[in-house]
């Protein structure tokens, strides 16, 4: 893997003065601020870990035909700082995907996922979508950049379950000193609504030092994405069937 680790992000000149005057104006006149891009990317390149925002934007685009996606506690993220969120998934599950797409558009940021394959050409292509190898080293290194990563827990084909966590991909978040957040997604085939609920950062229940330290908090993250689903009390696929153009089946 590349020793180079950082992301070059260009800001433009004099980006505090034109904020705060186009927040004056807008507040003034009665009318809400837009959201303010926080990210420059460039859309003729790719970043140091081979992520194509052109191909990203457009993919997002796409999306919108299919999903109408919700996102809720995004405020819990930052958004110039590293973050792992773990999500919870199914069998052929595409949650990683279009969690991290979506939480790329509500927060302004680069997302990436993990589960990209090593061979060609689908790993390419994840590649390009933000994908990460499943491994505790390339998933460590996107973290201690600053990069928002997003990773699936195990698949259970109970609706209110959730698999396990990597406690591995836990614990190179652990060893970059970065939190650790839990995400509960909800989706229907038959509707264009899917939705994405950020919890609180997960905290272990007690200071460790060892190999428990990262299995211990890889099983809060499990039970407290177990209470998101609950709370939430929607169907849940998250299967590739939701991705499919049915919505004329009686979906809303």
């Amino acid at each position: 893997m590349s020793s180079s680790l950082g992301r070059v992000i260009n800001f433009p000149a004099r980006r505090g003065t034109e904020l705060a005057t186009s927040v004056v104006s807008r507040a003034t006149s009665g009318i809400s601020a837009a959201t303010t891009r926080f990210t420059a990317e460039q859309t003729a390149t790719v970043d140091d870990w081979g992520r194509d925002p052109q191909l990203v934007r457009m993919i997002t685009t796409l999306s919108h035909f299919r999903w109408s996606v919700t996102v809720g506690g995004d405020q819990h993220l930052k958004r110039r700082k590293g973050a792992l969120v773990v999500v919870n998934a199914r069998r052929f599950a595409l949650a990683p995907i279009f969690s991290a797409l979506a939480i790329s558009e509500a927060l302004d940021r680069p997302v990436r996922f993990v589960g990209r394959p090593d061979t060609a050409p689908i790993g390419s292509f994840s590649r390009r979508l933000g994908g990460l190898l499943d491994h505790p080293d390339e998933v460590a290194g996107a973290l201690s950049a600053g990069e928002l990563v997003v990773m699936g827990a195990d698949h259970d084909p109970r609706l209110r379950e959730v698999g396990i966590v990597d406690h591995a991909l836990v614990g190179a978040a652990m060893l970059s000193s970065v939190p650790v957040f839990p995400a509960a997604t909800a989706s229907n085939p038959m509707s264009r609504n899917a939705r994405i609920e950020v919890g609180s950062a997960t905290r272990p229940g007690r200071k460790r030092r060892g190999p428990l330290a990262e299995l211990e908090l890889a099983d809060r993250v499990r039970d407290d994405i177990e209470l998101m689903l609950e709370e939430m009390g929607e169907m849940r696929t998250g299967t590739p069937l939701d991705w499919l153009p049915i919505t004329a089946m009686g979906g809303s």
